[in-house]
């Protein structure tokens, strides 16, 4: 695989960033990705306090040694940490910076000020072109079959959609596991891909053996949908306790996100709820099991190290092929 644009521009051996997923992203599942030559990312809120965060930044820098990695930072109201979050990345020079739900605006700025990059979670032309405006770097297209929150948009749609009307850095998400989806990725207009759930199934993931067993033994058909962990359509592995709790809300729990004077927060107590539920499935042994996931399930069929899964990939995208229409 030849350096593209965008590795030029994050300085990077493969145009691949591991996904920053909540509760999964460790230093080590970081580190161990940056490197074999990709970007490791990783959520701030997996770590209790600022102070921590600060401390996990220090130690991937020290694991890496000057090996690029990235920081996905929500950005909405709801984040009562972000500005301190902020601070710790533009102090500690992380070197990309992944903003999702919310206005940008600030971390471009305060990121640009200390010479790093941002890219922006989107999931619409609309909010791509306001994020564009803003300054952003690049933009992380997050597709339909993605795991968490996922896009509503195929990715045959979406990426050449996005290629059409943004000048941008396009990263393609939702679904990615094999280096095939790679190739295909950037013939649609990608110049980048951000893979998550193959990174849940690795030696490193900081997650009970059963939830990496069941990124192993699910299929593509057991992805489902579910209003219940934070009020907006998140994809996990259909269990029995997703199915015993169902995947809509109610009809007091739906006014109550509607209406404007609970909605803000209704919304807090159900993310807190759910957040609870994902941390006691993600690391200890519970009936109530709640795992995020991609349609990528499919295609897992090991777990294996972070090193031999992008060594995989590459080997993958190299023997892809486009058939001709001859």
């Amino acid at each position: 695989m030849e350096k593209n644009a965008f590795c030029s521009l994050l300085n990077v051996q493969y145009p691949i960033i591991a996904g920053p997923m909540f509760l999964v992203s460790d230093e080590n599942l970081v580190a161990a990705v940056s490197n074999a030559g990709g970007i490791g990312g990783m959520p701030s809120l997996n770590w209790r306090s600022t102070a921590d965060f600060r401390a996990a930044v220090r130690k991937v820098k020290e694991l890496t040694k000057g090996k690029p990695f990235a920081v996905n930072l929500i950005v909405n109201k709801s984040n009562i940490r972000v500005k301190d979050d902020l601070k710790v990345c533009a102090d500690e020079g992380v070197p990309l910076v992944i903003t999702s739900l919310g206005s940008p605006k600030e971390t471009i700025q305060t990121m640009h000020k200390v010479g790093s990059k941002v890219f922006c979670d989107v999931t619409s032309l609309d909010y791509a072109k306001k994020v564009e405006q803003l300054g952003a770097d690049g933009l992380i297209a997050v597709c339909a079959g993605a795991g968490g929150h996922a896009g509503a948009l195929s990715p045959l749609v979406f990426l050449p959609y996005l290629r059409q009307y943004v000048r941008l850095p396009i990263v393609a998400a939702g679904g990615i596991t094999h280096g095939s989806q790679i190739a295909a990725s950037f013939v649609l207009g990608a110049s980048a891909v951000q893979i998550g759930t193959r990174f849940i199934a690795s030696k490193e993931a900081n997650v009970d053996q059963k939830y990496k067993n069941a990124i192993i033994n699910a299929k593509a058909e057991d992805i489902v949908l579910t209003m219940k962990i934070s009020g907006t359509p998140a994809s996990v592995i259909k269990t029995p306790y997703i199915e015993k709790v169902g995947l809509e809300l109610n009809p007091l729990e739906s006014f109550l996100m509607k209406n404007q004077l609970t909605k803000k927060y209704t919304k807090l107590a159900r993310g807190l709820w759910g957040a609870k539920l994902l941390q006691s499935a993600a690391r200890t042994t519970t009936w109530k099991e709640v795992w995020s996931a991609g349609q990528g399930v499919g295609l897992i069929e090991e777990i294996l190290p972070a090193k031999q899964i992008i060594e995989r990939l590459i080997d993958e995208y190299q023997k892809s092929e486009i058939p001709s229409l001859s």
